[in-house]
């Protein structure tokens, strides 16, 4: 069993910026994508910014240039630095990993997403 915890989220003012954290944990023998997606009611889940295990980064459009993603393979995290931050960046941030397990199998979770709300 695969748990994944998000944290960092907050209340930032415009142009404010915070770092998301994404920790996974259990019998991980390898962490290999992770991706952070983010939601508001009534919209689908967007994926704003993803990793492989190489370190290969892709960003959607919206957030090129103030966020960067980053991970930690010996700690089994990903982090999210978020900059410039716009009031429509607000949403609930998700953290998506994937992997393989000792003894073979291979997993892929969620964790139960940190609020970021930009606002004055």
């Amino acid at each position: 069993q695969v748990t994944v915890v998000e944290s960092g989220g907050g209340l930032v003012q415009p142009g404010g910026s915070l770092r998301l954290s994404c920790v996974a944990s259990g019998s991980i023998f390898s962490l290999n994508n992770v991706g952070w997606y983010r939601q508001v009611p009534e919209k689908q889940r967007e994926l704003v910014a993803s990793i492989s295990p190489g370190g290969d980064k892709n960003y959607s459009d919206s957030v090129k240039g103030r966020f960067t993603i980053s991970r930690d393979n010996a700690k089994n995290a990903v982090y999210l630095y978020l900059s410039s931050l716009k009031p429509e960046d607000t949403a609930v941030y998700y953290c998506n990993a994937d992997g393989s397990l000792y003894g073979g199998s291979f997993f892929d979770s969620w964790g139960q997403g940190t609020q970021v709300t930009v606002s004055t």
